[in-house]
């Protein structure tokens, strides 16, 4: 293959110009730890899925 794509010297040019961007703190919980609190209230306690029921007086 001949050539190249882009000189060596203008690697990672564009990467070391874009400003930081801090992570956003999580609001819910990692996937993994959702679904694991999901099966357990779902399978294991067997409660019923959706809105609760509305209490009628």
């Amino acid at each position: 293959m001949p050539g190249s794509h882009g000189s060596l010297t203008k690697a990672g040019k564009v990467r070391s110009q874009t400003p930081k961007v801090e992570g956003k703190v999580r609001v819910t919980p990692i996937p993994r730890l959702r679904n694991r609190r999901n099966y357990a209230k779902r399978i294991l306690k067997g409660t019923p899925a959706g809105q609760p029921k509305a209490v009628r007086r």
